[in-house]
C-alpha cells in the first residue's frame, strides 16, 4: 500500500451528497479522497448518451429557492447561471386552458392570492377548502410524521377537484409518492417553504444542461480544493483497523484514514454496516431498520419534435398520467431549426413499470395532444423511454425515527444521502444537507458547513414567531 493512498477522510459515493460532503471537508483543511463506483459523477442525479437515439438524455430534477444549500454549493463551484429561474407556475387542463400561480404585490403568505382566485382550474369551494388547508401550514408543518397525507385530505374536508388540480400534482410531483404513503410532515414542508413562507423561497429553478454536465463543476471545484476523486472504484469491504483507523477495500485497491463518510444507497449502506457489524462484534446503527425504507420510480418520457409544439418552458399537466413537461429544448435555449425537446414525468409510475415501451409512448403522446393540439401536425423524429425503479426513497408515516444520524456508534464512520436524518424528503437539496451535516459531524460542528435558510417575508415573519 503506497503513502498516496493515506487519506485522512475516504468518501465513499459521489453523488449528490458525497461531492458536497468532499468539498465541505476539504474546505475544513481535510485530506479528501471520493470513491465512485460509476464511471461518472451524480449518482442518482446523472445524465448519460443514449446510444441508439445518439441524444444525452436525463431524468429532469428541479430546485426552488428554498434549497440554500444546494444553491449555495452551486454558488461555490461558479455554476448558479446554469440554473434556469422561473416565476410563475402553469397548470395546463385538458384542452389547453390555462391557470398560472405566480407572485403579486401582496405580502407573504397572501403574494400567490390573486393568480390563485384567478385560476379557472378551481370552483370557488375548491379553492376555500384549499385556503383552509393552507392556513394550517402557515406557522409551519407537523413535527411528527405519523400521518398520511390521505388522512390530512380527509380530515380537512377538501373537494374532489381540489386534490385532484392542486394537492395531487404538487405533493405526488414533489414528493414522488401517493398520499397514502406521504407523511403531512414532509407535505406541509412543501407548501409552507415554497408556497408560503416567501416569493424568492418558490422560485422555480431548472437545470440548462444534462445532469452529469450540471454537476461536473462541483466535482471540478472538489479537485481544485485537492480531493483525489476515483472512479470506478467501488466500495467491497470496510473495516476497523489498529491505530484508530479506517481501511476501504474499492476498485482493486486498499485505502486507509482516520475517518470514512458512506454516501451511499441504504441498501448498500445496510450491507456494510451488517458486514462491519459481524466483524466487530457491535450493533448495527441503533434504531435503524433498513426494512423501513422503501422506493419509488419515476419514469420519463423523451420526445423530439421537428418544431415547438408547446409555446411553454414548462407546464404541470392536469387530469392525467403525465405530472410535468419539460420543453427541454426552450429551457436550454435550442435555436429553432434543431426542433423541439420535450420530457414527459411520470411520478409514483409503478404501472409504467410493468409497461412496455410502446404502449407508454403512445398513452403518453395521446394524453400530451390533448395540451397541445400542435402535435398533430409536427414530425416525431425520435423517442425514448427512462424507467428510475429506485428513484426516490418514500417518506412514509412514521419514517423519521428510523433515519439515521449522520454520527454512528463507531467512531469516526459517518453516513450521508438524502435518506439518512436531515428533515428534508427525497431531493437534491435533502442530498447536500445530509453531505453537508455528515461533514459537520465529522468536524465537531455539525452545523458548520449549512447555509442559512431563506428568510420569511411579509406577515410570515410574524407568524413564524408565534
Amino acid at each position: 500500500m503506497s503513502d498516496s493512498n493515506q487519506r485522512d477522510v475516504i468518501v465513499v459515493g459521489a453523488g449528490v451528497a458525497g461531492l458536497s460532503a468532499a468539498v465541505a471537508l476539504a474546505d475544513a483543511g481535510a485530506d479528501v479522497t471520493l470513491l465512485e463506483r460509476r464511471p461518472y459523477i451524480g449518482g442518482r442525479a446523472y445524465s448519460y448518451d443514449h446510444p441508439a437515439l445518439e441524444e444525452t438524455i436525463d431524468s429532469q430534477h428541479v430546485v426552488v429557492g428554498c434549497c440554500t444549500n444546494i444553491l449555495d454549493l452551486c454558488n461555490q463551484a461558479g455554476m448558479a447561471d446554469t440554473i434556469r429561474w422561473y416565476e410563475e407556475l402553469t397548470f395546463l387542463e385538458p384542452g389547453g386552458r390555462r391557470s398560472l400561480l405566480r407572485p403579486g404585490s401582496l405580502p407573504a403568505p397572501a403574494h400567490q392570492a390573486v393568480s390563485f382566485l384567478r385560476a379557472p382550474m378551481l370552483s370557488l369551494r375548491d379553492k376555500s377548502a384549499i385556503a383552509t388547508g393552507l392556513a394550517r401550514f402557515f406557522r409551519g408543518y407537523p413535527a411528527d410524521d405519523t400521518e398520511s397525507f390521505a388522512t390530512w385530505l380527509k380530515r380537512t374536508g377538501q373537494t374532489e377537484r381540489a386534490i385532484r388540480h392542486f394537492w395531487e400534482p404538487v405533493v405526488v410531483g414533489a414528493l414522488n409518492d401517493t398520499f397514502e404513503r406521504c407523511s403531512v410532515k414532509y407535505a406541509g414542508k412543501v407548501f409552507h417553504e415554497s408556497f408560503l413562507r416567501s416569493a424568492p423561497a418558490g422560485r422555480l429553478g431548472i437545470p440548462a444542461a444534462p445532469l452529469s454536465e450540471f454537476f461536473s463543476p462541483i466535482a471540478d471545484l472538489a479537485r481544485r480544493k485537492g480531493v483525489a476523486v476515483k472512479l470506478k472504484a467501488g466500495i467491497e469491504s470496510i473495516e476497523q483497523v489498529p491505530g484508530n483507523r479506517w481501511q476501504v477495500q474499492a476498485g482493486g485497491e486498499t485505502y486507509t484514514a482516520s475517518s470514512v463518510v458512506l454516501a451511499t444507497s441504504f441498501k448498500q449502506t445496510e450491507s456494510l454496516l451488517m458486514s462491519l457489524s459481524a466483524s466487530t462484534g457491535t450493533e448495527a446503527v441503533q434504531n435503524v431498520d433498513f426494512s423501513r425504507f422503501t422506493v419509488a420510480p419515476i419514469t420519463t418520457v423523451h420526445l423530439w419534435y421537428d418544431r415547438d409544439v408547446t409555446g411553454l418552458d414548462h407546464a404541470v399537466l392536469l387530469d392525467t398520467r403525465i405530472q410535468w413537461v419539460f420543453a427541454k429544448s426552450r429551457i436550454r435555449r435550442w435555436p429553432a431549426e434543431r426542433g423541439s425537446y420535450l420530457e414527459l414525468v411520470i411520478s409514483a409510475s409503478w404501472p409504467e413499470l410493468d409497461m412496455g415501451r410502446e404502449e407508454i409512448l403512445s398513452s403518453s403522446i395521446q394524453e400530451l395532444e390533448q395540451f397541445f393540439p400542435a402535435i398533430k401536425q409536427a414530425t416525431l423524429i425520435k423517442s425514448g423511454v427512462l424507467k428510475e425503479a429506485r428513484a426516490t426513497f418514500s417518506v412514509t408515516p412514521g419514517l423519521d425515527r428510523f433515519r439515521p444520524k449522520q454520527a454512528t456508534q463507531w467512531p469516526g464512520l459517518y453516513l450521508a444521502g438524502d435518506w439518512t436524518a436531515t428533515e428534508w424528503p427525497s431531493t437534491m437539496e435533502g442530498a447536500v444537507r445530509s453531505g453537508r451535516l455528515a461533514a459537520g459531524a465529522l468536524m465537531g460542528d455539525a452545523n458548520r458547513f449549512m447555509a442559512p435558510e431563506l428568510p420569511a417575508q411579509g406577515l410570515m415573519r410574524w407568524l413564524n414567531r408565534q
